[in-house]
């Protein structure tokens, strides 16, 4: 069985680590460079870039800072925000990023998921999905809803859907982030990871309302993920990398120790 992974998220903003709450209220909370070392020596298994308004403000990512956060961290590195093209992609590996992830762009042209895979590889194509509950309909029979420009644009499809399109295009890692659990930290959306974690073949990240090590050990066995992403806890200091990690495996659960 392979090992659990913690993810640190960086959201980026105007090359400023920032923090929301269910994609609203972000502030700025630090320097990304540096806390891209801190939680390297930490024992960090993956570090997570976001250029969370470069797709909203239909600009490139900042490939200054992501080179800048590369040079500290020798573990896989995944970038996103703003990627659109292959060229996007590209220029973005040659920064450092390891793998690249692609979220409204592909939304709006799901041939870019193929396109990356192809010229790249599927282990370095993630598709990062924003998603937020809705009422079930025919046309959202899961109950969950994509919605882009970083939790901005509703557009009526469906999360699972999404789901396994994104696999059968090629994408290699999925990232399901619940904005109604985003930044709240009562805990990650479990139902909705579940449901697209036994449905596709491909690794699952589970993003959004981490607050204490249960819910990452919760959310790695009872919702399935391969891995859980973490930011307001490690960010404002309530938690290290090692104290999360530690405390999964004192729970049973395999991860990749010091």
């Amino acid at each position: 069985m392979l090992s659990k992974r913690v993810i640190a998220c960086l959201d980026v903003r105007d090359g400023n680590l920032a923090k929301s709450v269910k994609f609203v209220d972000t502030k700025d909370i630090g320097d990304p460079v540096e806390k891209a070392a801190q939680y390297y020596a930490e024992g960090l298994d993956e570090l997570v870039f976001y250029d969370i308004t470069a797709s909203s403000d239909k600009r490139d990512i900042m490939l200054d800072v992501v080179e800048r956060v590369a040079e500290q961290v020798f573990i896989p590195f995944s970038v996103g925000g703003g990627v659109r093209t292959i060229e996007d992609a590209t220029n973005l590996r040659f920064a450092g990023a390891e793998k690249i992830n692609v979220n409204s762009a592909a939304v709006q042209r799901p041939e870019l998921i193929a396109e990356c895979s192809h010229a790249i590889g599927a282990q370095s194509t993630v598709l990062s999905m924003d998603v937020k509950r809705a009422e079930a309909c025919r046309d959202l029979p899961s109950g969950y809803e994509i919605v882009i420009n970083g939790g901005r644009t509703p557009v009526g499809i469906d999360a699972l859907t999404w789901a396994l399109r994104g696999e059968e295009l090629g994408a290699g890692e999925l990232v399901v982030n619940s904005i109604d659990a985003d930044g709240t930290k009562e805990g990650y959306e479990i139902e909705l990871t579940r449901m697209i974690a036994e449905a596709v073949s491909i690794p699952v990240i589970a993003s959004g309302g981490a607050g204490k090590p249960e819910h990452l050990a919760e959310v790695l066995t009872e919702g399935k993920a391969d891995a859980a992403l973490v930011a307001s806890m490690v960010h404002y200091g309530e938690y290290t990398v090692g104290e999360l990690k530690e405390y999964l495996y004192n729970e049973g659960i395999k991860v990749r120790l010091v």
